[in-house]
């Protein structure tokens, strides 16, 4: 190559004598005297130490900025004083010519890049190209497109073929907000961007094709969590014709497991089976549809343990409890984690514990029967018992366990990825805002019992909210990766499962035109799902925030710092797509 004949990363001491061009960033330079300087030269494989020892050497990088882009031709010889934690600490380059390639004018930089995690988010978003210099940040896009590429392996090895689906397509009713594109030849019409290609795989298996998956961009107008980017998402969407939930489980359980083990931080997967556990028990269980089973603490409902107790927050109220043994927290370190759990949850929390002679006390003791409540508890000595009251009750016992799991030692074995599926879901739901029968999830999935059970409901047999879906989430460690279903192919039994919740079959026909028609044609069953790439890679890098592990993140509230995303546009682009724009930008 013109610009190296070796990279930052490669030469060791038997390259001793060779004369060698590198290229990269000049990450630091220390002027020790009149006649000698160290500059360490960085690419995207590493580092290198160059000492210059001749009066135009030392000049040349003098006058250079931290972060310039340089081509450094000199001769590699052993170092006299060795870096062992450096792939390349046992040589040095003596250079002969220095050629600035890219000049950096800036003498101060945003941040320090190899402590840029450790600057303000904003600045990192702004200069994000900065930012991917540090190693350290680079890694998780580096894991990412391993991860990538070893899903794509998997999958093709599995007998799936890769398809990509469209990126313009129209709005539909799948549960966030859409991405709307205005179409310049059809004023007053949008496209939308997809939510994810869900309409579109299930054609593809009403098309006769077998196995389909893509690495599927999807779009959310949607806030941003932790664990979810605002806007853009990526999925491991797959589909299967002739396909059960068995089939489904089978192939994600052969191909997650192993990449968990190979490129996780965690070296320790789930092996299959994954455990199975329904939605309903996973909620009165683990107070949580998404369980972290590396923790081992559970949730115990006590409420007929306080019938007509006289402490007020709990009269007439579900409550719910947490054990745990072995637990050293003192009472100011208690309250603190509870009002933690307060804060994430919305409930107030309560406590009590046991001392060294099983005797209980501290908290709301005074307000507990000892020999009762060993009827619900398996009280021990030093135990600490945490309580949540009301409406609430189920959700602050989840937040509990994830707190408290962490906090008390030993009930947390941190190193390792524990699957899980969720199962049974209910089909229907009431909903918040209309107090009317909703679908709690997902419209397309087929109902446990099919037709049967829908008109069993109908006829007024059974409650509606008894039914349950061939839906499943596939769960790792207290994350949700994925959502997916046995589909509703029958058109018959969607009409009806449609009919609950007072649409008809000109509904159906309206909001889903091309997916019932294809239906009426012959659709095989199937089914799939679709793990989240971005979550995926957050596990696997042992990552709180999902920023770390996108290329190009947006904050918070949905903004691109760096390229000025969402921007205005001219009046003229505004005028040839027919919009009129009615309110005055921030």
């Amino acid at each position: 190559m013109a610009y190296r004949t070796h990279n930052c990363g490669e030469l060791r001491l038997t390259d001793a004598g060779k004369e060698v061009k590198l290229a990269g960033w000049l990450e630091n330079v220390r002027m020790v005297s009149a006649g000698l300087a160290f500059a360490v030269l960085r690419d995207f494989y590493g580092t290198t130490q160059i000492v210059a020892e001749s009066e135009d050497m030392i000049a040349a990088f003098k006058g250079l900025c931290k972060e310039s882009t340089i081509a450094v031709t000199g001769t590699v010889r052993e170092r006299s004083s060795k870096n062992p934690k450096q792939a390349t600490g046992e040589i040095e380059i003596v250079p002969t010519a220095v050629e600035v390639l890219g000049r950096c004018v800036h003498n101060e930089l945003p941040f320090e890049i190899n402590r840029s995690r450790d600057a303000d988010e904003g600045a990192r978003l702004k200069y994000r190209y900065l930012d991917l210099r540090n190693p350290e940040v680079k890694k998780n896009i580096i894991l990412r497109c391993n991860v990538v590429a070893a899903l794509r392996k998997a999958m093709t090895e599995h007998g799936f073929m890769e398809i990509t689906t469209p990126i313009l397509t129209v709005s539909s009713p799948e549960g966030a907000r859409d991405y709307l594109v205005p179409a310049r030849k059809h004023p007053g019409r949008f496209y939308a961007l997809p939510q994810a290609p869900q309409q579109f795989k299930q054609l593809l298996m009403a098309s006769g094709f077998d196995k389909y998956f893509q690495i599927a961009p999807c779009f959310r107008d949607e806030d941003a969590r932790g664990d979810r980017s605002p806007g853009e998402f990526y999925q491991l969407d797959m589909e299967m014709a002739f396909a059960t939930q068995e089939d489904v489980f089978a192939v994600c359980e052969d191909v997650l497991p192993p990449i968990f083990a190979q490129y996780g931080k965690y070296s320790v997967a789930s092996k299959p089976p994954f455990r199975r556990i329904p939605y309903r028990e996973a909620l009165e269980v683990y107070g949580s549809d998404k369980p972290d089973l590396r923790i081992d603490l559970r949730a115990t409902d006590v409420t007929e343990l306080f019938e007509g107790t006289e402490f007020t927050p709990f009269a007439g109220q579900k409550i719910k409890a947490v054990a745990i043994s072995d637990c050293s927290l003192t009472r100011k370190q208690i309250e603190k984690t509870l009002a933690d759990c307060e804060v994430q949850s919305g409930a107030k929390g309560y406590w009590f514990k046991t001392d060294e002679t099983g005797a209980i006390a501290g908290g709301i003791a005074k307000f507990v029967d000892r020999e009762k409540a060993e009827k619900y508890l398996p009280l021990e000595p030093n135990m600490l018992v945490v309580l949540a009251a009301g409406p609430l009750a189920v959700k602050m016992s989840g937040v509990m366990i994830k707190v408290f799991g962490a906090a008390c030692e030993g009930h947390m074995d941190k190193e390792r990825y524990e699957f899980c599926w969720i199962v049974d879901f209910p089909m229907y739901e009431i909903g918040e805002e209309s107090g009317e029968l909703e679908f709690c999830h997902n419209p397309f999935s087929m109902p446990s019992g099919g037709l049967d059970v829908l008109l069993r409901a109908e006829r007024g047999e059974i409650d509606p909210l008894e039914i349950t879906a061939d839906q499943y989430d596939i769960v790792c460690n207290g994350v949700e990766l994925s959502s997916g279903a046995v589909r509703n192919h029958d058109p018959e039994i969607m009409i009806k499962a449609f009919e609950l919740v007072r649409l008809g079959e000109e509904d159906v026909k309206a909001k889903f035109p091309a997916m019932y028609n294809a239906f009426t044609y012959g659709a095989p069953p199937h089914a799939g799902v679709a793990p989240g790439i971005d979550r995926m890679v957050m596990l696997l890098a042992g990552e709180e925030s999902i920023r770390e592990i996108i290329p190009f993140p947006m904050n918070k509230n949905a903004q691109d710092v760096m390229m000025g995303a969402p921007g205005e546009v001219t009046e003229a682009q505004l005028k040839e797509l027919h919009i009129a724009v009615t309110a005055d930008p921030e």
